[in-house]
């Protein structure tokens, strides 16, 4: 057995951390790894605090410490992370789920109603939109959409982990055409694209730059709504008459993405806040 018990790791790694971190997110990283390692609650922890871990989950514990030096995403070192009431599996080939996709997801399926049969994820990254949806509205279609094989394969796993069935398909959008072959029309397409300018860059932390996937996160200053043209475009003919919309967006774009959708003929049009205040999401009908 090893040297230090549960409460004697969480001090080391308060003592190891501490520069780098806030305390509160200090303890958030112990509460993750111990359940996910030893599966313990927080309630185990504190009344099992003198407890040991074995030899192999104290060289794992003294593994995530040193990754977290570092400042790798938690999510990454421990290989999943929670969406809404799922378990995904993540990975540097996809984004980390933010909370304000969940806020999308819940706004998207508190949207479906009895005539909507179909859903289109475009850049699906883990598939937690899709499978958010899928879970929430299991006798939709979905089916989710991705140009990286690798996040594709994540999609496949996480839906096999959480027993839900999606239908997948490698796509690039700016390549993408309506003769390209595909004739599936849908009553909902949702899109969380890049949107992260790269002038912000200076204003994130380092373990979203240094390991998070940057053709996921960030669009060009000279042309920050390049995806969602090219989204609205392919949606023009991909989306049913009278079909939803929906895009979670970068804030200072609202009004912006909100003129891109009426010049193309999409009505309706609501921006919302997320819980921060901040603009966060639009969702709009297709016209004609």
């Amino acid at each position: 057995m090893s040297g230090k018990s549960v409460s004697g790791y969480i001090q080391f790694m308060q003592g190891e951390l501490k520069s780098l971190y806030p305390v509160s997110e200090i303890r958030q990283f112990s509460r993750l790894i111990f359940s996910f390692l030893m599966n313990l609650s927080s309630t185990d922890i504190l009344l099992n605090g003198d407890t040991k871990p074995s030899d192999s989950q104290a060289k794992y514990l003294d593994s995530y410490i040193e990754r977290l030096k570092s400042h790798e995403p938690i999510q990454y070192i421990l290989g999943q992370t929670e969406f809404l009431d799922l378990t995904l599996k993540v990975n540097p080939s996809t984004l980390i789920p933010r909370p304000e996709t969940e806020e999308l997801v819940v706004w998207v399926n508190s949207s479906v109603e009895s005539q909507h049969r179909t859903v289109l994820d475009i850049g699906t990254g883990s598939g937690c939109i899709a499978l958010g949806v899928k879970s929430h509205n299991p006798e939709l279609q979905v089916e989710a959409w991705d140009i990286s094989d690798e996040a594709l394969q994540t999609v496949k796993d996480n839906a096999k982990l959480n027993s839900l069935v999606v239908k997948m398909n490698r796509v690039d959008i700016f390549s993408f055409t309506p003769d390209s072959g595909y004739t599936d029309k849908f009553d909902i397409v949702v899109s969380n694209p890049p949107y992260v300018l790269k002038s912000e860059k200076e204003l994130m932390e380092p373990n979203v730059l240094k390991y998070e996937p940057h053709q996921a996160l960030f669009a060009e200053d000279s042309d920050p709504l390049i995806f969602y043209r090219k989204i609205i475009n392919t949606s023009n003919t991909m989306l049913k008459q009278g079909g939803l919309l929906f895009f979670e967006i970068n804030e200072i774009y609202g009004k912006d993405v909100k003129n891109l959708l009426s010049e193309n003929g999409y009505s309706n049009i609501q921006i919302k806040c997320d819980l921060s205040g901040k603009d966060r999401m639009v969702r709009a009908i297709k016209q004609g």
